[in-house]
C-alpha cells in the first residue's frame, strides 16, 4: 500500500474460531515512533484462512468499505473481480475515451486494490476485449449477448477455480433499477455457485490442471426485507491505520479520478446489510458474523482433517502464526518468527505431497498453505526489510535494442543474508544477462546490479496495457536458513518497461468526415513523430491512400537527434469526390530499414503512472453528405468531457473555443450560435458564473444549443431560459437501446428540414445509447422533437427542447451526439449542424 495512510498505535486482531467457538484476542502493544502499518497488513492474514471474493462488472464497482473491513480489519484473503475496464463511461480528469479511458480506469483500480490490500482480477484481457464496457445497459440479456455469455462464464468459473473463494457476493442486485451490467454480473455469479464445483461445467479446466471448488457461502446485498446479517463496520477508528474502515474504503475511492469518486466522511457507525443467499455449510437464516460455519484459521481447519499428525501440524502451525502477530511490532522477533512458520509451512506442504490426505481434503489444504506461503514470504520481506528496487531509466526499448537496468538490493535486518541468487522473470522474446551477483550480504549492506536487457524484435511485442509487466527478476537468499524469494518490478507509477516502435506515430484527427456535397474536398492532418531511438534516426513518412487521392507532406524527409524528440508532421489531403463509405489509409513510418505503421499514445497522470496506446496507425474518414453554412461564427464552451469543438472544426465548421474571459468579458453578439459542451456548468464555473451573459445573449437574438447535464453537475432549473430539471435517479431518464426506433413529431419543423432534411436513417448505426438524462419537467414554453424508447418501456419526448427566448432560441439535447461524432456517425454530425444552423426567432 502506497504511503497514503498513517499509521497508528496499536490494535487488536480477533481471530473467531467459529467451529469450536473460542475467541483469541492479539493486542500488539507499541510506542508512536514503531508503530509500521505495512508490516501489519502483511502479518495479520497469518490469523485467518478464509477468502472472500467480491464481483463487480465496472472499476469502482468494488464495494470498498466492506472490502477494507476485511481485508485491512480481518487479514481476510479479500479478491475483486471486475468484467470490464470502463471503457464505456465518461472521463472526469481528461478526453480520453473507450479504449484510452479503459486503461486509465484500469490503473486507477489496480492503486486502489494495493490500497486496500485486494487480490485483482479482471475479466477483460485486452484492449477491444469482447467483455467491453459498451455503455450504460438497462439488460442483463443484451449485456451478455455483447459480451458472449459462454466466454464471459467461462473466464468466471476459471478465476474461481483458481482462487478458490469461500464467500462470493456480487456488489448488485438482480433488479430492474440496476445498471443492466451489473445484473448481468449478478446472474452469473449467483449461477457459478453451484456450477465452479461441477466437473461438467467447462470440463476443459480439469484437462489444463484446474479443479472444481465449491464456494461455501453466497451473499447477495441485503435490503429491508431480505436481510440475514447485519454489521457495523464504522463508528470506530482502527488504530494501525487511524480511519473507520468506511473511510479506508473512500481514500482507495478517490484514486478512481477519473470517475470523480471519493469523498471525506467522518466517524460514524456505516452498517452492512448481507443476505446470506446460498450455502453449503449450514442454513441461510441469521448469522452472528459472515464467518459462521467457516473454519476461521488453521486450528479450526484441522477439525475437518482426518490425518491425526496433519491435525496436530496444523493446530501447532497456528500456533506460529499467531506468535508472529503478537510479535508486533517487534521487527526482528516477527521476522525470526516469519523464517520458522515458513520453514514448518513447507515441510508441512512437502509432507502431504509425500503422503496426500484423502479426496477434497488434499487440494483444499495443499491450496490454504500455498496461500500462506506467499503471505510468508511477503511478510519475511516487510519485516526484514530486505528490500529490492527495479529501475528501468526511461524504461523505453525499442525491436531487439537493449539497455541497461539496476536492481538494487538493500539488506535491512538483523542478519546476513546468503545464496544470494537473481533470476530473470521475462516475457517472451525478451533476454537478459546478470553477472557478479554477491554470494551475500552483510546487516545493512546495499548492493546494485547492473543488468543488460535486450528486446524481443518482433512487432506483436509491442506495449500491451493489460499484459504482466516484461521485465521482472526474482531474488531468492538464504536468512536464517530459510530461502526467500522475492519478485521485483518496477513501481507503475514511477515507471513503465515498454517495447516500443522506432518511431511512434500520433494523429490529430484520427479520423473525421469528408463531405460528398462537394467536388473534392481538402483535409489537413498532423502527424505527431516520436523518436524512440536511443540516439539519431531519420526516414520518411508517407500515406497509402486511396485511388484518386492526393496528399502534400509539409516534411517528405524527417529526422532526429536524439531519444524522445518530435516533429509534427502535416499532410493536406485532397480529395476526390466521394461517395458515403468508408476509407481507411494507413500511415507508414520508414525508419532504419524498417516500416512502422503504429501509433503511441502516451496517457499519463500523477495517481496512475504512463501507460501507451499502442495501436495501428490508420486514418479512417467517413463519406457524409452535410450542408452547413461555412461562414456561420460558432462560439463553443469546451467542457473537457467531449472533443465535439475539434470534430466539427475538423469537418469545416467554424468554430472559436470560449474562454473564461471570453465569457467574462468578451462580445458574445459576434456569435451566430453559441454551443455548450456536455456537463460544462460542472467544469468550467466561470459558465455559471456568467450564466445570466449567455441568457442576455440569447434574449438579444443569439442562439445556444445547451447539451446534457446531469442533475448533481451544478445544474439548476433556472439556469435555462425557462426551467428545465434533467430526471433523476439517471437510470430511469435515458434510452439505452442504440436502436430504438425514432420518432419524428414536428416532420417539418425547421431543425428536421435543413439545412440537413432529417430522416429515419439518420438514427442508424449509432454507437453506446441514443440519448441520457432526459428532462423530467420543462417548461410548455419548449417545444419537443423526438420520441424514443428502449424496449417495454415508455417513451421519452424531451430528447430535445427549442424554444424562443426573447429575440433569440435556446436549444436544450440529451442526444449523445459527442459520441455520434466522435465515432463519425453521419447522422450526429447532420443533426448537430441543424441544430447549429436553426434559424433565430424573426
Amino acid at each position: 500500500m502506497r504511503t497514503l495512510i498513517r499509521v497508528g498505535l496499536s490494535t487488536t486482531l480477533i481471530v473467531l474460531l467459529v467451529v469450536s467457538l473460542v475467541v483469541i484476542n492479539f493486542a500488539p502493544t507499541a510506542n508512536a515512533a514503531s508503530k509500521d502499518a505495512e508490516l501489519w497488513k502483511a502479518i495479520q492474514p497469518l490469523g485467518t484462512v478464509v477468502s472472500f471474493m467480491n464481483t463487480g462488472a465496472h472499476p469502482d464497482d468494488e464495494q470498498s468499505g466492506l472490502l477494507a473491513y476485511l481485508s485491512l480489519g480481518k487479514g481476510v484473503r479479500s479478491i475483486s473481480l471486475i468484467a470490464n475496464r470502463g471503457e464505456g463511461g465518461q472521463n472526469e480528469i481528461g478526453k480520453e475515451l473507450f479504449n484510452g479511458l479503459g486503461m486509465i480506469r484500469s490503473r486507477e483500480l489496480q492503486e486502489a486494490a494495493e490500497l486496500l490490500n485486494l487480490h485483482l482480477i479482471h475479466l477483460s484481457e485486452k484492449p477491444d476485449d469482447p467483455i467491453f464496457d459498451f455503455g450504460f445497459s438497462k439488460s442483463p440479456v443484451e449485456t451478455l449477448n455483447n459480451w458472449g455469455e459462454s466466454l464471459t462464464y467461462e473466464r468466471l468459473i476459471r478465476q474461481i477455480r483458481q482462487t478458490r473463494p469461500d464467500i462470493v457476493m456480487p456488489s448488485f442486485l438482480d433488479v430492474p433499477s440496476q445498471h443492466g451490467h451489473h445484473r448481468a454480473i449478478n446472474q452469473l455469479t449467483v449461477k457459478a455457485f453451484e456450477d465452479a464445483a461441477n466437473p461438467n461445467v467447462f470440463p476443459e479446466h480439469m484437462k489444463q490442471g484446474l479443479a472444481p471448488w465449491q464456494i461455501k457461502k453466497l451473499y447477495l446485498p441485503g435490503t429491508s426485507t431480505t436481510t440475514t446479517l447485519r454489521f457495523n463496520i464504522g463508528g470506530k477508528v482502527d488504530p494501525i491505520y487511524e480511519l473507520t474502515y468506511p473511510q479506508l474504503g473512500e481514500e482507495s475511492r478517490k484514486l478512481h479520478k477519473s470517475q470523480g469518486m471519493g469523498r471525506d466522511i467522518p466517524v460514524a457507525d456505516q452498517f452492512v446489510n448481507l443476505q446470506l443467499f446460498k450455502s453449503k455449510v449450514g442454513a441461510t437464516g441469521s448469522e452472528q458474523t459472515i464467518f459462521d460455519n467457516l473454519p476461521y484459521d488453521l486450528t479450526a481447519f484441522s477439525q475437518q482433517v482426518t490425518d491425526k499428525k496433519v491435525k496436530k501440524q496444523l493446530k501447532q502451525l497456528q500456533v506460529e502464526y499467531n506468535t508472529i502477530i503478537q510479535s508486533y511490532p517487534n521487527y526482528e522477533q516477527v521476522t525470526i518468527g516469519v523464517q520458522k512458520a515458513l520453514k514448518s509451512t513447507r515441510q508441512l506442504l512437502n509432507d502431504l505431497n509425500k503422503k496426500p490426505l484423502p479426496g477434497e481434503q488434499q487440494s483444499d489444504l495443499v491450496y490454504r498453505l500455498q496461500v500462506k506461503e506467499e503471505q510468508l514470504l511477503h511478510a519475511s520481506k516487510v519485516a526484514s526489510k530486505i528490500d529490492s528496487t527495479l529501475s528501468v531509466g526511461d524504461g523505453v526499448w525499442t525491436l531487439g535494442a537493449s539497455k541497461q537496468v539496476s536492481i538494487q538490493l538493500t539488506n535491512g535486518s538483523a542478519d546476513k543474508i546468503s545464496d544470494l541468487k537473481i533470476t530473470p522473470v521475462l516475457e517472451k522474446g525478451w533476454s537478459a544477462s546478470i553477472t557478479n551477483v554477491p554470494k551475500q550480504l552483510k546487516e545493512g549492506e546495499k548492493t546494485t546490479l547492473s543488468v543488460d536487457v535486450k528486446a524481443p524484435t518482433a512487432d506483436n511485442s509491442f506495449f500491451q496495457p493489460y499484459e504482466v509487466t516484461p521485465v521482472q527478476f526474482d531474488v531468492s537468499y538464504k536468512l536464517y536458513n530459510e530461502t526467500v524469494t522475492q519478485r521485483v518490478k518496477v513501481d507503475p507509477v514511477l515507471q513503465t518497461p515498454a517495447n516500443l516502435p522506432d518511431w511512434g506515430l500520433l494523429l490529430t484527427p484520427e479520423s473525421g468526415v469528408v463531405n460528398t456535397e462537394k467536388e473534392q474536398d481538402t483535409k489537413k492532418v498532423t502527424v505527431q513523430v516520436t523518436n524512440f531511438v536511443q540516439g539519431p534516426s531519420k526516414g520518411t513518412l508517407e500515406l497509402q491512400l486511396p485511388a484518386g487521392w492526393k496528399a502534400v507532406s509539409s516534411s517528405p524527409e524527417v529526422s532526429f537527434q536524439k531519444f524522445q524528440e518530435t516533429k509534427d508532421i502535416t499532410f493536406t489531403i485532397t480529395t476526390p469526390k466521394v461517395t458515403e463509405q468508408k476509407y481507411s489509409i494507413p500511415v507508414v513510418a520508414k525508419v532504419n530499414g524498417k516500416s512502422f505503421s503504429t501509433q503511441v499514445q502516451t496517457i499519463s497522470y500523477p495517481h496512475i503512472g504512463k501507460v501507451y496506446y499502442v495501436r495501428d496507425a490508420t486514418l479512417i474518414f467517413q463519406g457524409v453528405s452535410l450542408k452547413y453554412d461555412a461562414t456561420r461564427k460558432i462560439g463553443y464552451v469546451e467542457s473537457g468531457f467531449d472533443d465535439l469543438a475539434n470534430a466539427l472544426r475538423e469537418a469545416g465548421l467554424n468554430i472559436t473555443s470560449l474562454t473564461e474571459n471570453d465569457l467574462k468579458t468578451g462580445d458574445l453578439s459576434q456569435y451566430d450560435t453559441i454551443v455548450v459542451g456536455i456537463r460544462a456548468y460542472l467544469s468550467r464555473n466561470d459558465l455559471l458564473e456568467n450564466n445570466q451573459k449567455i441568457l442576455d445573449y440569447v434574449k438579444n437574438g443569439g442562439h445556444v444549443v445547451m447539451q446534457y447535464h446531469k442533475p448533481g453537475d451544478n445544474w439548476k432549473p433556472e439556469l435555462a431560459p425557462y426551467p428545465i430539471q434533467p430526471g433523476d435517479p439517471a437510470i430511469n431518464w435515458r434510452v439505452t437501446d442504440e436502436k430504438a426506433a425514432v420518432t419524428f413529431l414536428d416532420l417539418q419543423h425547421p431543425i428536421i428540414q435543413g439545412p440537413n432534411l432529417i430522416t429515419s436513417k439518420d438514427f442508424d448505426n449509432w454507437v453506446q445509447e441514443r440519448a441520457v438524462y432526459f428532462p423530467s419537467s420543462y417548461d410548455p414554453a419548449y417545444q419537443k422533437l423526438f420520441s424514443m424508447a428502449d424496449p417495454n418501456e415508455q417513451p421519452f419526448d424531451t430528447g430535445v427542447l427549442v424554444a424562443n427566448y426573447g429575440k433569440g432560441t435556446y436549444i436544450y439535447t440529451s442526444l449523445v451526439l459527442y459520441r455520434e461524432i466522435q465515432s463519425q456517425v453521419s447522422g450526429g454530425y447532420r443533426l448537430m449542424v441543424n441544430l447549429i444552423e436553426y434559424p433565430n426567432q424573426p
